[in-house]
Protein backbone atom coordinates (compact mmCIF):
# COMPACT_ATOMS: atom_id res chain seq x y z
CA UNK A 1 0.00 0.00 0.00
CA UNK A 2 1.25 3.50 -0.84
CA UNK A 3 2.42 5.94 1.76
CA UNK A 4 0.34 8.77 3.16
CA UNK A 5 -1.46 11.00 0.68
CA UNK A 6 0.62 13.84 -0.71
CA UNK A 7 -0.34 17.05 1.01
CA UNK A 8 -1.81 15.33 4.05
CA UNK A 9 -1.88 17.38 7.21
CA UNK A 10 1.38 17.22 9.17
CA UNK A 11 1.39 15.37 12.47
CA UNK A 12 2.59 16.80 15.72
CA UNK A 13 5.92 15.09 16.35
CA UNK A 14 7.21 13.57 19.56
CA UNK A 15 6.90 16.15 22.29
CA UNK A 16 5.28 18.57 19.81
CA UNK A 17 1.95 18.65 21.60
CA UNK A 18 3.53 19.65 24.89
CA UNK A 19 5.51 22.43 23.20
CA UNK A 20 2.37 23.61 21.40
CA UNK A 21 0.51 23.88 24.69
CA UNK A 22 3.40 25.78 26.27
CA UNK A 23 3.47 28.23 23.36
CA UNK A 24 -0.30 28.73 23.53
CA UNK A 25 -0.12 29.41 27.26
CA UNK A 26 2.79 31.84 26.80
CA UNK A 27 0.95 33.62 24.01
CA UNK A 28 -2.20 34.02 26.09
CA UNK A 29 -0.28 35.38 29.05
CA UNK A 30 1.70 37.75 26.82
CA UNK A 31 -1.50 38.99 25.18
CA UNK A 32 -3.01 39.64 28.58
CA UNK A 33 -0.06 41.81 29.55
CA UNK A 34 0.86 43.56 26.27
CA UNK A 35 -2.53 44.14 24.62
CA UNK A 36 -5.49 46.19 25.90
CA UNK A 37 -7.38 43.02 26.65
CA UNK A 38 -8.43 44.44 30.01
CA UNK A 39 -11.08 46.25 27.95
CA UNK A 40 -11.76 43.65 25.27
CA UNK A 41 -12.03 40.44 27.25
CA UNK A 42 -14.44 41.57 29.98
CA UNK A 43 -16.76 42.98 27.32
CA UNK A 44 -16.66 39.80 25.24
CA UNK A 45 -17.12 37.57 28.28
CA UNK A 46 -19.94 39.72 29.63
CA UNK A 47 -21.74 39.67 26.28
CA UNK A 48 -21.61 35.88 26.00
CA UNK A 49 -22.43 35.29 29.66
CA UNK A 50 -25.31 37.73 29.40
CA UNK A 51 -26.78 35.74 26.54
CA UNK A 52 -27.34 32.85 28.95
CA UNK A 53 -28.54 29.62 27.36
CA UNK A 54 -28.69 31.33 23.97
CA UNK A 55 -25.00 32.16 24.17
CA UNK A 56 -24.12 28.57 25.13
CA UNK A 57 -26.26 27.18 22.30
CA UNK A 58 -24.68 29.57 19.82
CA UNK A 59 -21.23 28.49 20.99
CA UNK A 60 -22.23 24.82 20.63
CA UNK A 61 -23.52 25.38 17.10
CA UNK A 62 -20.31 27.12 16.06
CA UNK A 63 -18.23 24.33 17.62
CA UNK A 64 -20.12 21.58 15.78
CA UNK A 65 -19.92 23.47 12.49
CA UNK A 66 -16.19 24.09 12.91
CA UNK A 67 -15.54 20.40 13.56
CA UNK A 68 -17.59 19.29 10.58
CA UNK A 69 -15.65 21.77 8.42
CA UNK A 70 -12.34 20.35 9.73
CA UNK A 71 -11.45 23.54 11.62
CA UNK A 72 -9.48 23.28 14.90
CA UNK A 73 -11.81 23.01 17.88
CA UNK A 74 -9.10 23.73 20.46
CA UNK A 75 -9.35 27.45 19.66
CA UNK A 76 -13.01 27.41 20.67
CA UNK A 77 -12.11 25.53 23.84
CA UNK A 78 -9.81 28.43 24.71
CA UNK A 79 -12.71 30.84 24.17
CA UNK A 80 -14.95 28.78 26.45
CA UNK A 81 -12.34 28.93 29.20
CA UNK A 82 -12.11 32.69 28.80
CA UNK A 83 -15.86 33.24 28.91
CA UNK A 84 -17.14 30.63 31.36
CA UNK A 85 -14.05 29.73 33.35
CA UNK A 86 -12.34 26.34 33.71
CA UNK A 87 -15.15 24.36 35.33
CA UNK A 88 -18.23 25.63 33.50
CA UNK A 89 -16.23 25.87 30.28
CA UNK A 90 -15.21 22.21 30.51
CA UNK A 91 -18.77 21.14 31.34
CA UNK A 92 -19.89 22.92 28.17
CA UNK A 93 -17.10 21.97 25.77
CA UNK A 94 -16.84 18.29 26.74
CA UNK A 95 -20.33 17.18 25.63
CA UNK A 96 -20.37 19.61 22.70
CA UNK A 97 -17.06 18.25 21.40
CA UNK A 98 -18.44 14.70 21.54
CA UNK A 99 -21.59 15.76 19.66
CA UNK A 100 -19.40 17.47 17.05
CA UNK A 101 -17.12 14.45 16.64
CA UNK A 102 -20.15 12.15 16.43
CA UNK A 103 -21.75 14.34 13.75
CA UNK A 104 -18.62 14.04 11.61
CA UNK A 105 -18.50 10.29 12.31
CA UNK A 106 -22.08 9.80 11.12
CA UNK A 107 -21.44 11.92 8.02
CA UNK A 108 -18.34 9.85 7.28
CA UNK A 109 -20.43 6.69 7.53
CA UNK A 110 -23.27 8.02 5.37
CA UNK A 111 -23.37 11.11 3.14
CA UNK A 112 -19.62 11.76 2.95
CA UNK A 113 -18.56 8.11 2.89
CA UNK A 114 -17.25 8.03 -0.68
CA UNK A 115 -15.43 11.35 -0.32
CA UNK A 116 -13.76 10.23 2.91
CA UNK A 117 -12.90 6.84 1.44
CA UNK A 118 -11.04 8.50 -1.42
CA UNK A 119 -9.28 10.85 1.01
CA UNK A 120 -7.83 8.03 3.14
CA UNK A 121 -7.61 5.26 0.53
CA UNK A 122 -3.83 5.52 0.09
CA UNK A 123 -2.97 6.32 3.70
CA UNK A 124 -1.13 3.37 5.25
CA UNK A 125 -1.89 4.63 8.74
CA UNK A 126 -5.62 4.30 8.16
CA UNK A 127 -5.27 0.78 6.79
CA UNK A 128 -3.54 -0.23 10.02
CA UNK A 129 -6.12 1.61 12.14
CA UNK A 130 -8.98 -0.05 10.26
CA UNK A 131 -7.52 -3.51 10.94
CA UNK A 132 -6.92 -2.72 14.62
CA UNK A 133 -10.42 -1.29 15.11
CA UNK A 134 -11.86 -4.52 13.73
CA UNK A 135 -10.20 -6.35 16.64
CA UNK A 136 -10.76 -3.84 19.45
CA UNK A 137 -12.82 -0.81 18.47
CA UNK A 138 -13.29 0.90 21.83
CA UNK A 139 -9.65 0.54 22.90
CA UNK A 140 -8.22 1.79 19.61
CA UNK A 141 -10.52 4.81 19.43
CA UNK A 142 -9.64 5.70 23.02
CA UNK A 143 -5.90 5.48 22.31
CA UNK A 144 -6.25 7.50 19.11
CA UNK A 145 -8.02 10.25 21.02
CA UNK A 146 -5.29 10.35 23.64
CA UNK A 147 -2.42 10.22 21.13
CA UNK A 148 -3.70 10.65 17.56
CA UNK A 149 -1.57 9.32 14.71
CA UNK A 150 -4.11 10.73 12.27
CA UNK A 151 -5.24 14.39 11.85
CA UNK A 152 -7.82 14.82 14.62
CA UNK A 153 -10.82 16.19 12.72
CA UNK A 154 -10.21 13.94 9.71
CA UNK A 155 -10.10 11.00 12.13
CA UNK A 156 -13.74 11.72 13.05
CA UNK A 157 -14.74 11.08 9.45
CA UNK A 158 -12.29 8.26 8.82
CA UNK A 159 -13.50 6.21 11.78
CA UNK A 160 -16.94 6.27 10.19
CA UNK A 161 -15.53 3.94 7.54
CA UNK A 162 -14.50 1.37 10.14
CA UNK A 163 -16.68 -1.20 11.86
CA UNK A 164 -16.57 0.47 15.29
CA UNK A 165 -20.00 0.76 16.90
CA UNK A 166 -21.38 4.27 17.40
CA UNK A 167 -21.80 3.59 21.13
CA UNK A 168 -18.15 2.60 21.52
CA UNK A 169 -17.02 5.53 19.40
CA UNK A 170 -18.97 8.07 21.46
CA UNK A 171 -17.85 6.72 24.85
CA UNK A 172 -14.19 6.28 23.85
CA UNK A 173 -14.13 9.73 22.26
CA UNK A 174 -15.59 11.37 25.34
CA UNK A 175 -13.08 9.76 27.68
CA UNK A 176 -10.13 10.23 25.34
CA UNK A 177 -10.85 13.89 24.53
CA UNK A 178 -11.53 14.93 28.12
CA UNK A 179 -7.88 15.55 29.19
CA UNK A 180 -7.22 17.80 26.21
CA UNK A 181 -10.52 19.61 26.70
CA UNK A 182 -9.72 20.37 30.34
CA UNK A 183 -6.26 21.60 29.41
CA UNK A 184 -7.31 23.98 26.64
CA UNK A 185 -10.29 25.36 28.56
CA UNK A 186 -8.01 26.00 31.53
CA UNK A 187 -5.47 27.74 29.31
CA UNK A 188 -8.25 29.91 27.94
CA UNK A 189 -9.26 30.92 31.45
CA UNK A 190 -5.71 32.18 32.02
CA UNK A 191 -6.28 34.93 29.47
CA UNK A 192 -9.03 36.34 31.68
CA UNK A 193 -6.77 36.20 34.72
CA UNK A 194 -3.97 37.93 32.83
CA UNK A 195 -6.38 40.63 31.68
CA UNK A 196 -7.51 41.30 35.26
CA UNK A 197 -3.92 41.61 36.45
CA UNK A 198 -3.04 43.92 33.55
CA UNK A 199 -6.05 46.06 34.41
CA UNK A 200 -4.80 46.58 37.95
CA UNK A 201 -6.94 44.02 39.74
CA UNK A 202 -5.12 42.19 42.55
CA UNK A 203 -4.46 38.54 41.69
CA UNK A 204 -6.72 36.13 43.52
CA UNK A 205 -4.89 34.68 46.50
CA UNK A 206 -1.91 37.00 46.03
CA UNK A 207 1.50 35.54 45.26
CA UNK A 208 0.58 32.20 46.83
CA UNK A 209 -2.49 31.96 44.61
CA UNK A 210 -0.49 32.70 41.49
CA UNK A 211 2.15 30.13 42.43
CA UNK A 212 -0.59 27.58 43.02
CA UNK A 213 -2.10 28.38 39.60
CA UNK A 214 1.29 28.07 37.88
CA UNK A 215 1.93 24.78 39.66
CA UNK A 216 -1.45 23.50 38.55
CA UNK A 217 -0.75 24.37 34.92
CA UNK A 218 2.64 22.66 35.04
CA UNK A 219 1.12 19.59 36.69
CA UNK A 220 -1.61 19.45 34.02
CA UNK A 221 0.99 19.73 31.26
CA UNK A 222 3.00 16.94 32.85
CA UNK A 223 -0.02 14.64 33.18
CA UNK A 224 -1.06 15.32 29.58
CA UNK A 225 2.46 14.54 28.35
CA UNK A 226 2.62 11.29 30.35
CA UNK A 227 -0.82 10.15 29.19
CA UNK A 228 0.10 10.94 25.58
CA UNK A 229 3.29 8.89 25.80
CA UNK A 230 1.48 5.95 27.40
CA UNK A 231 -1.18 6.03 24.68
CA UNK A 232 1.44 6.29 21.93
CA UNK A 233 3.35 3.31 23.31
CA UNK A 234 0.13 1.33 23.56
CA UNK A 235 -0.71 2.13 19.94
CA UNK A 236 2.70 0.85 18.88
CA UNK A 237 1.77 -2.54 20.29
CA UNK A 238 -1.23 -2.83 17.95
CA UNK A 239 -0.22 -0.72 14.95
CA UNK A 240 2.89 -1.62 12.94
CA UNK A 241 5.63 1.02 12.71
CA UNK A 242 5.29 3.41 9.79
CA UNK A 243 8.38 1.99 8.08
CA UNK A 244 6.82 -1.49 8.11
CA UNK A 245 3.52 -0.45 6.62
CA UNK A 246 2.77 -0.41 2.96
Amino acid sequence: MERAITGAEPQVGRGGRAWLVVLVAAGLLAAGVLLPVERWLPELAEWMRGAGATGALAFAAVYVLATVLLLPGWMLALVAGLVWGPLAGTLLVSPVSVVAASAAFVLGRTLARELVRRRVARDARFAAIDAAVARSGFRIVLLLRLSPVFPFNLLNYALGLTGVRLRDYVLASWIGMLPGTCLYVWLGSLAGSAAEVAGGAPPDGGVAGQLLLAGGVLATLAVTWVVTRIARDALRSVLPPARDRG
